[in-house]
């Protein structure tokens, strides 16, 4: 059953990011890029006790999405893979997630460090990250455990400037 959904945007995320090509790749590799989220006045209350967390989950719209594809090239391989075993932003419903840092909050404004997205984009929601329930020991990691971590920070911070897939 498909069934049409709309969101509206409760604030927007802020960050040094102007050009995608030049974005971290994933919050692991953007650390000490440091952003904001700045929540719409109507939403500020539900910021209510947020302080109280290291991190939070910022969800967003891929704003800048290239067309939707079902298989691309990740930024750690140059093999196509079907884009719902990846987090590259070309998906179907261009939503992105990211675990962040929560610096500090000012009223309506969130100082975010590890901040990868693009300044101006649309946030959708604010979740805690809770380890008792977020954190999971995982055994499998799919393609990815093919990927040496050297290689991956490189690309993940875009030192190649070949990738822009996520």
């Amino acid at each position: 059953m498909r069934t049409a959904m709309n969101f509206q945007p409760i604030g927007v995320l802020h960050s040094e990011h102007r050009v995608a090509a030049q974005t971290p790749i994933q919050p692991v590799y953007a650390k000490g890029c440091r952003g904001r989220a700045e929540v719409f006045p109507e939403f500020a209350e539900g910021l209510t006790d947020l302080e109280g967390f290291s991190h939070v989950y910022v969800i967003y719209h891929f704003h800048q999405a290239p067309t939707p594809k079902l298989k691309v090239k990740p930024f750690l391989q140059d093999v196509e893979r079907g884009v719902f075993a990846t987090r590259a932003p070309a998906r179907p419903n261009p939503i992105g997630i990211s675990i962040v840092e929560l610096i500090r909050r000012e009223g309506n404004v969130l100082y975010l460090d590890g901040v990868d997205v693009l300044d101006g984009t649309p946030l959708l929601d604010i979740k805690p990250y809770v380890p008792r329930f977020d954190r999971t020991e995982t055994t499998r990691n799919g393609w990815q455990d093919e990927i040496d971590e050297k290689e991956a920070q490189k690309r993940g911070r875009r030192e190649d400037p070949g990738n822009t897939a996520g």
